[in-house]
């Protein structure tokens, strides 16, 4: 039943990786919420307190979510459901339930692109997200978005310009606006396209999401692009997670020096497609995907959308800025409990000011190149490193 997804999706303190371990032992939510405490502990790759916490039969906050879904016209989308899509249950670490509001594309047969950059854009990335974006739906593409300020909204316009399918994907409740001015922006995403969450309704964003957002947008798509990005940002991790993810890796060049297009420019250098126009990206899948993709021909100039009036405004309170991803987070103490060995080896490893390389964690810890990737990516996604240029890591938390 529904009710047993929800109830493990929310489990309070249970790790990610524990979730998804806990189904591949018992084959269902509702064998794991039936399980005794020794069938629990016998499952492979569990800490015995993550495992504990499945001990915890409180279905209340199941039932309240299901209600709100209901009233809210939002509908669950679990990954054992055949329109799951394929591609992002195959990533390290796919979300158990999407809460979907629209029609869901059959993502596993589009050429979809996310389209990520800084919040903090310039009227160059502005201008660039929504032209490409728009390219991108014209030409077959579907666009997916994060919906944030910035890049992430521009780029939700352009392909609603063009007519096209929008997947917004977003780091709260879909009943939440973030921003708030970006209300209209969702109502129209809805209804053009889908919008999705891992986060139940009412879910307010919090600094954290937004990495573990990104990870869904690059695995429902066959590339990413980045707009513009600053040395530190929240795309650049998406798009490492693309290229983890065996993703096409597109990046928008931006002028020499200037501070949102350094993380764009870096990433063409170290051998990213340069991408001017949204076929630069699309004739790469244009054999793949040989009915949905041509070329979109010319576009007329680019001009804003229009900006719509609502005739009564909301009431609302005013919403409190949620910091970029980008920004360092307050050094605080983690257990070690839900982390997996890997990871708990490189925090030993890290420090806190010296930042070391990848290569260097490798040779130190003696855990292969692809688990060390993707150890340091959860770390970073769970606000527990950093990474500086040169691919240099530094911790940013205490082990109890």
């Amino acid at each position: 039943m529904l009710k047993y997804w929800v109830w493990l999706a929310e489990l309070p303190g249970l790790k990610s990786p524990s979730r998804l371990a806990l189904l591949r032992h018992f084959g269902s939510p509702e064998d794991i919420f039936f399980a005794d405490r020794e069938e629990l502990l016998l499952a492979e790759d569990v800490p015995p307190k993550q495992a504990e916490l499945a001990l915890n039969r409180d279905l209340s906050a199941a039932d309240r979510i299901l209600a709100d879904c209901q009233r809210l016209g939002q509908r669950i989308l679990t990954i054992q459901d055949a329109e799951y899509p394929q591609r992002l249950r195959n990533i390290f670490d796919p979300p158990l339930v999407l809460y979907v509001k629209g029609r869901m594309p059959a993502m596993d047969e589009e050429a979809a692109v996310a389209v990520v950059g800084t919040r903090d854009c310039t009227p160059y990335g502005v201008a660039a997200a929504e032209r490409l974006s728009q390219e991108l739906a014209a030409s077959g593409a579907v666009v997916v978005t994060g919906l944030a300020k910035g890049v992430d909204a521009a780029a939700a316009r352009g392909a609603l310009r063009a007519g096209g399918s929008v997947v917004g994907v977003t780091g709260n409740g879909l009943d939440v606006y973030y921003p708030w001015e970006s209300r209209d922006l969702y109502d129209d995403v809805a209804a053009a396209g889908v919008l999705l969450s891992e986060y139940p309704p009412g879910s307010e964003p919090e600094k954290h999401h937004f990495p573990a957002r990104n990870r869904i947008m690059s695995g429902l798509g066959v590339a990413a692009l980045v707009v513009e990005a600053p040395e530190r940002s929240g795309a650049l991790i998406t798009a490492r997670l693309a290229l983890e993810q065996g993703r096409e890796v597109y990046a928008v060049p931006g002028p020499i020096g200037a501070p949102a297009s350094v993380g764009c420019n870096r990433l063409i250098r170290d051998g990213a497609g340069l991408a001017a126009e949204g076929w630069d990206i699309l004739r790469d899948f244009q054999e793949r995907f040989p009915e949905k993709l041509r070329p979109a021909g010319e576009l007329p100039a680019w001009t804003p959308l229009p900006t719509r009036r609502r005739a009564a405004p909301e009431p609302r309170q005013k919403q409190e800025a949620v910091p970029e991803p980008e920004e360092t987070p307050a050094l605080r103490t983690v257990s070690p409990e839900g982390l997996t060995d890997d990871q708990i080896a490189l925090l030993g490893v890290l420090e806190l000011e010296n930042p070391i390389q990848v290569d260097d964690l490798i040779e130190t810890t003696g855990i292969p190149a692809r688990r060390v990737s993707s150890a340091l990516t959860m770390l970073e996604i769970d606000g527990c490193a950093a990474q500086h240029s040169g691919k240099r890591y530094t911790r940013t938390v205490t082990l109890e």
